[in-house]
């Protein structure tokens, strides 16, 4: 195996310059409108829209003009610039999805889209970034402190009340996914969700109040039983389902007798490094797989393996 994790972690590869100080600047965002090399991204519900190219490959990105044409934006945004220029993105209703299908775009969920590599790796986090952001937007129209309609402000990074005047910020859920290891043995599991065989990292939503650490023992015991001592960071990603990020870790078992928790997964059980090196290759006896490589699971396996 590779002496190094390849970087090529899923939607964790954007360049952006943000500009988060000038989402205010009316004279900004208009230049920014206004340069000749503004693109946007453009999302039909939570569903990316992709150019097709002559050369037959796929583009994230429109020109500003074109976007006018596939729908009436709800939400639009300024993601920042990168070395090309300005980077917009639009949210057209769900319902214009099939027709710009039948017209030739790219429509695909944004998984597949990862997947498949339909886009470069730096688009792919750019498309990540606006669907974790519309995804928020989408779920969050009126206002938690008074229930009015709330609107779009701050070059769409925040949603103001104009009722109670309360201002609401893009939110992102803190998930900690943890490889659990004891000697050269590490703990995978499988979800009821996974296509057979897949196993994967155990992984699970922090609590208010805990730190990362406490959560990676937390989550890995309420799964397996397996109560874990220290915990190791090692690597993070933005996960836009819907608007996660991930904490990678591994956490080291001071024990190895499992008990799950048959709600929560569906089996768990230790390979060896030997077996986890045929798994990531595809080379598995019992044809078992794990996450593909846009996923922080197989590179927390992946960093184990090679000892990184």
């Amino acid at each position: 195996m590779s002496s190094a994790i390849p970087l090529i972690l899923g939607y964790a590869q954007s360049s952006l310059d943000r500009h988060s100080e000038r989402r205010d600047d009316d004279a900004f965002l208009a230049t920014m409108r206004a340069d000749a090399e503004a693109r946007t991204v453009v999302f039909a519900g939570e569903t990316p829209v992709l150019k097709r190219r002559p050369d037959g490959a796929s583009s994230a990105y429109h020109s500003l003009e074109r976007a006018a044409t596939l729908g009436e934006p709800t939400e639009t945004a300024f993601l920042g610039t990168d070395e090309h220029g300005p980077i917009f993105a639009a949210l057209i209703d769900a319902a214009h999805a099939e027709p710009l299908k039948a017209q030739g775009y790219g429509v695909a969920d944004m998984r597949t889209v990862a997947v498949q590599g339909f886009v470069t790796p730096e688009e792919t986090s750019v498309l990540g970034a606006a669907k974790a952001l519309f995804s928020w937007h989408i779920t969050h129209r009126f206002c938690a402190k008074c229930g009015a309609p709330s609107r779009l402000s701050h070059a769409g990074w925040r949603r103001d009340c104009p009722a109670c005047n309360a201002q609401h910020f893009p939110r992102t859920d803190p998930v900690v996914i943890m490889l659990a290891t004891i000697g050269d043995r590490c703990l995978l599991g499988r979800s009821p969700r996974f296509a057979q065989p897949m196993y994967s990292c155990l992984a699970g939503f922090m609590e208010p109040g805990e730190t990362i650490e406490q959560a990676v023992r937390r989550e890995t015991l309420e799964e397996t039983g397996i109560a874990c001592g220290r915990v190791h960071y090692i690597l993070s990603q933005p996960w836009p389902f819907p608007m996660s990020l991930m904490i990678g870790c591994i956490a080291e078992a001071e024990h190895d007798r499992i008990t799950i928790d048959p709600v929560e997964i569906a089996d768990a059980r230790w390979f060896t490094r030997e077996q986890a090196v045929a798994i990531i290759e595809g080379r598995h006896p019992e044809g078992i797989t794990c996450p593909p490589t846009i996923a922080i699971a197989h590179h927390l396996l992946r960093a184990w393996v090679d000892k990184t």
